[in-house]
């Protein structure tokens, strides 16, 4: 099994910018989608954005649409979240998952079956 870890959350201010990283302790190259969740203090947790490793495909929620990007490291083991433009909103707990197999519940939780131990972001002047 893949042990997924998160870094590079931290405080920053609205506006500001954030790239948040996903490291496999193997690769991830095989997995059919890596994925990008948070849950914000009080809330569910939600799908924010995933890529599928076949291809490159990105895909987003519409609350991160055009503000956010998903991208895979050369390394192949690597996927990176650069968030832009960040709101108080986007508050929350970040959780890096992979799909192991292939999913068609790709903004779903329930389609992810390796999930890192997430890293904190907090939007706040």
């Amino acid at each position: 099994q893949v042990q997924l870890v998160e870094s590079g959350g931290g405080l920053v201010q609205p506006g500001g910018s954030l790239r948040l990283s996903c490291v496999a302790s193997g690769f991830t190259f095989d997995r059919d989608y890596i994925g990008w969740f948070r849950q914000g203090p009080g809330k569910e947790r939600e799908w924010v954005s995933c890529i599928k490793s076949s291809d490159g495909s990105t895909y987003y929620a519409d609350s991160v649409k055009g503000r956010f990007t998903i991208s895979r490291g050369n390394a192949k083991n690597t996927v990176f979240l650069q968030m832009n433009g960040l709101k108080s909103e986007d508050t929350g707990v970040y959780y890096c998952a992979a799909a192991s197999k292939p999913t068609t519940v790709y903004r779903m939780a329930e389609g992810y079956d390796e999930w890192g131990q997430g890293t904190q972001v907090t939007v706040s002047s």
